[in-house]
């Protein structure tokens, strides 16, 4: 059957070029394609033309066997691949000539310039990858002849223009990538032709306009990828049919709309990204039907809604980003049937309730992001079972309770983040187990303690944020053995001095020990660091002088003994180095001598002066002794239940001592706010502390705090009150879940409780007593949120014989008007402190825009019921629609500029007292302009004056003053509140 095998040489004398044409007989079913002598010569020709095989010279007889050509039998070029060789230079037209060519591979081979139009000769070209060149120009529309290609790859390159809508004719096409160009315009409508398309890829261009729904078509696509581009509109309906996708990613675009619930169709997809666009609406509840998805990815959207209960069928499922969204409700507890999960991210939403235990069950993850939430409750100890953990984010919460000890057990974490949430508790030694900890923020909680010296064994840990807690003690040296670049102690109760050793001098870059009680000197061993702040502390001493050169002044301002030549600081006197260690020596005797002499008179004075009853003294070495009113509290009942004041038991810090919650043998918890001993050595801290013993053992009455007894011995002094669980209004109404457990009804009840107590101290006790300090942070609530008037240290007996001027103290924002100019206290000032408050409950946030702006509002005809907490829905029931208004005339009322034309608190109680309410119409048809303008109190004369010597620019010019130092106060009581809580 074989046949003799016939040769034919064709000798080109004017290039010198032999051309073998070889005839093969036909072998089975195949057959090969006669190349021309014509067609041949060109193609020789086209070869060095291109000039991409030079080191060959110009003899292409053997160029079949040339790298990256391969040639049919009949000796034409039907493969030309040079990836990842430097050939250079660009495509020259001449490629058109091989007529054979069935694939051109020229990925990275440093092409430049534009591509040919005769690329659309070769009709018989199945495969063609110029990726990863710098070729540049559109697309040629000649190319859509091309209509056997299967696999089309320009990518990453420099490629510009629109995508020419001839390309629709490539029907067999399966592979298109685009990706990493320029190319602009829209996706042709045509593209629903390209039936056999499995990868599609358009990413990273500047595509505009909206997705054709003809892609719909395309049943056998397997990867779709527009991301990164300015596509608009919706996902079209029609993608559900698609259901042979595994990848879809239309991540970084404008797409806007709902999720189509047909997507749930597309059960084979793996992939999944739609973020950073502007999609709205819920997630479709049948999404739990794709339940071969590993990547799910929705983050920066506007994605409402709560999590569908369903998506815990994605057991294959290992990435989950839902960040950044507006996602409510809780995290299901379905959620831990996840396993396979090892990166969710549900940050910067609004998922409430507690973290669900069973996401202990998901022992794969290994970063954990519940962070910029609204999440409460205690954080679960099954987050300890999370081994493969290297970052956990649960800050910005609400998180309460201690951290529990079994997250100390992940030996991987290096990333923990538990900053602003209400965690207590002391620091756990056990952090020294996070032998991968490189990262570590527990700022602005409520944590309290020393630092433990264990934290100096985790030696990668790099940057550590402990700041606006309640941290006691001193700087262990451990501390400064980590290769910290960041360090932040500040706004804390740190003492003593701070360690001069230091072994991360190469490492430490920004410290900051700033609000805290340092003393001693600079350690000059700082001279390394970048950034520097050791403000508002007691150090001394001299700057050293190449901190001069380095640091502001701020880094050094509030340590009132520190020189230095600085801007603010007085230059260091010049003593002999023995003069300065006598002074160093002697100084600090002689203070300590002075203070216990002036103690000591103080005791006496207050003893004779105030006439505090003789005590019912349990003595205790003839050193300490309490006052106490039922005879059942004993010195030595307080210091085993607190174990000697120790750490763990205390609650809070407030101005001047810190609190501690303890439970007495008979069962009963009490409150104990003891004076710090560096504070009791400041006259007016002692002072104040005394005042408020003795303003509270001579006062009864239901709505103002219990005072059980206390110590006022100068090396220890402290007050016993009754518990109150759920600590300040000031916290209950920062918190949403709290303020609205603080309905409408208990919100009027604890009004007029506060107006019964200021009644009594102002009516019922003789001198007198003004308060001179009503906020939100001195009304405490009990455990059924019922109100007692605290905080006394401030408080003023009345002197009718005396001017009663006195130094401005209060809380800004509360401060009556009248003793910015007068400094003359008296009843009404607790008057207008009322007022301020009542509108806060009211209103749940403190009034001051409001009150600032009085008369711009009413002129705009604002509505009672606009300026109510939105948080609680307005009353259905009539007579809480009443006791509402009512309570908010009285507030205004006590508003009033003139302090003659406010109303007493005796007049105010007992208006609540009486139960009478003025007929009201509907919250919503009443104007602020009627509330102030009710005459509720005022006689024919006061209304005329209030009318004839009305203010209000002088008035608004003082709420201006003082309310534009408020915020930064409460952001701090934010931070220190509930102190009994």
């Amino acid at each position: 059957m074989a046949s003799p095998f016939c040769c034919t040489t064709l000798v080109l004398s004017y290039v010198s070029i032999a051309l073998v044409v070889t005839i093969f007989p036909t072998f089975g079913t195949g057959s090969t394609r006669l190349a021309t002598a014509s067609e041949l010569e060109m193609e020789a020709k086209a070869l060095l033309h291109l000039g991409w095989w030079s080191w060959h010279g110009n003899d292409t007889r053997d160029r079949c066997e040339w790298r990256g050509i391969a040639c049919n039998e009949a000796g034409s070029i039907t493969s030309i691949d040079c990836s990842w060789v430097a050939v250079r230079g660009s495509i020259s037209p001449e490629i058109g000539a091989f007529s054979s060519l069935e694939s051109l591979i020229l990925s990275h081979s440093a092409l430049v310039g534009e591509l040919p139009p005769s690329l659309g000769k070769l009709t018989l070209l199945e495969e063609l990858d110029l990726s990863d060149n710098s070729i540049y120009g559109s697309i040629p529309l000649d190319w859509g002849n091309m209509k056997s290609l299967k696999q089309l790859d320009l990518s990453n390159n420099q490629i510009r223009g629109p995508i020419p809508p001839t390309l629709g004719n490539l029907t067999n096409l399966e592979q298109l990538d685009f990706s990493n160009n320029q190319i602009r315009g829209p996706i042709p409508l045509d593209w629903g032709n390209m039936k056999s398309l499995k990868q599609l890829d358009l990413s990273n261009n500047q595509i505009r306009g909206p997705i054709p729904p003809t892609l719909g078509n395309l049943t056998n696509l397997e990867q779709l990828d527009f991301s990164n581009n300015q596509i608009r509109g919706p996902i079209p309906l029609d993608w559900g049919n698609m259901k042979s996708l595994k990848q879809l990613d239309l991540s970084n675009n404008q797409i806007r709309g709902p999720i189509p619930p047909t997507l749930g169709n597309l059960t084979n997809l793996e992939q999944l990204d739609f973020s950073n666009n502007q999609i709205r609406g819920p997630i479709p509840l049948d999404w739990g039907n794709m339940k071969s998805l590993k990547q799910l990815d929705l983050s920066n959207n506007q994605i409402r809604g709560p999590i569908p209960p369903t998506l815990g069928n994605l057991t294959n499922l290992e990435q989950l980003d839902f960040s950044n969204n507006q996602i409510r409700g809780p995290i299901p507890l379905d959620w831990g049937n996840m396993k396979s999960l090892k990166q969710l991210d549900i940050s910067n939403n609004l998922i409430r309730g507690p973290i669900p235990p069973t996401l202990g069950n998901l022992t794969n993850l290994e970063q954990l992001d519940l962070s910029f939430n609204q999440i409460t409750g205690a954080i679960p100890r099954e987050i300890g079972n999370l081994k493969n953990l290297s970052e956990l984010n649960l800050s910005k919460n609400k998180l309460n309770g201690s951290i529990p000890l079994s997250i100390f057990n992940l030996s991987r974490l290096s990333h923990f983040y538990l900053d602003s949430n209400l965690l207590e508790g002391p620091l756990p030694q056990e952090m020294e187990n996070l032998k991968a900890l490189s990262f570590l923020d527990l700022s602005n909680n409520k944590l309290i303690g020393p630092i433990p010296s264990q934290i100096g064994n985790c030696l990668v840990l790099g940057e550590l944020y402990l700041s606006n807690n309640h941290i006691t003690g001193s700087i262990p040296f451990e501390v400064f053995t980590c290769p910290y670049h960041t360090l932040d102690l500040s706004h804390n109760f740190i003492e003593g001095e701070i360690p001069h050793q230091f072994d991360n001098g190469l490492y430490l870059q920004v410290l900051n020990l700033s609000y805290n009680n340092l003393t001693g000197m600079i350690p000059e061993s700082f001279w390394f660091l970048e950034t520097l702040n050791l403000s508002y502390n007691s150090l001394e001493g001299p700057i050293p002088e190449d901190f001069s050169h380095r640091f502001s002044s701020d880094s050094f301002w509030g340590n009132k003994y520190l020189c230095g030549n600085l801007p603010d600081f007085s230059p260091c006197p010049s003593k002999s180095s023995n003069e300065l260690k006598i002074v160093q020596i002697i100084l600090p005797v002689l203070c300590f001598l002075a203070f216990l002499g002036l103690g000591v008179l103080l005791f006496l004075r207050s003893r004779a002066k105030d006439n505090i009853p003789e005590p019912n003294v349990t003595k205790n070495g003839d050193l300490f002794s309490i006052l106490n009113f039922d005879g059942r509290i004993a010195f030595e009942d307080i210091i085993e239940a607190t174990n000697d004041f120790d750490i763990r038991y205390c609650i809070g810090t407030g101005g001047y001592g810190s609190v501690y919650r303890a439970q007495l043998p008979s069962g009963k918890i009490i409150a104990l706010k003891k004076l710090h001993r560096r504070e009791a050595e400041v006259l007016a801290f002692d002072k104040s502390f005394k005042n408020e013993a003795k303003i509270l053992s001579e006062i009864r009455h239901k709505n103002i705090v219990k005072l059980h007894g206390f110590c006022l011995h100068n090396r220890c002094m402290f007050l016993i009150y009754e518990y109150m669980a759920r600590g300040s209004l000031f916290c209950v109404l920062a918190y949403d879940n709290e303020a609205m457990e603080m309905d409408w009804i208990k919100r009027v009840k604890i009004i007029k409780d506060t107006a019964c107590a200021l009644s009594y101290l102002h009516h019922d006790c003789h001198p007198p007593i003004v308060h001179r300090d009503i906020s939100s942070n001195n009304i405490l609530l009990n455990s059924n949120l019922e109100a007692c008037v605290s905080d006394f240290g401030t408080a003023r007996l009345i002197d009718p014989d005396s001017s009663n001027q006195t130094m401005l103290v209060g809380t800004y924002g509360y401060i009556a008007p009248e003793l910015a100019y007068t400094m003359v206290v008296t009843e009404k000032c607790d008057v207008y402190s009322f007022g301020v408050l009542a509108l806060e409950i009211l209103m749940g946030k403190h009034p001051g825009e409001l009150l600032v702006s009085l008369s711009a509002s009413f002129s705009k005809n604002i509505m009672l019921s606009d300026i109510l907490d939105p948080r609680l829905s307005l009353p259905s029931d009539r007579r809480v629609a009443k006791d509402i208004v009512f309570a908010a005339t009285v507030a205004f009322a006590c508003l009033r500029s003139n302090p003659k034309f406010r109303p007493t608190m005796k007049c105010a109680s007992q208006e609540f007292l009486s139960r009478k309410r003025p007929v009201a119409n509907r919250l919503q048809a009443i104007s602020l302009l009627q509330l102030k303008e009710h005459d509720l109190y005022m006689d024919d004369e006061a209304k005329f004056q209030s009318q004839k010597s009305a203010n209000t620019n002088f008035i608004s010019q003082l709420l201006k003053l003082r309310f534009s130092k408020r915020l930064g106060q409460n952001v701090h009581q934010l931070i220190l509140c509930a102190a009994m809580n």
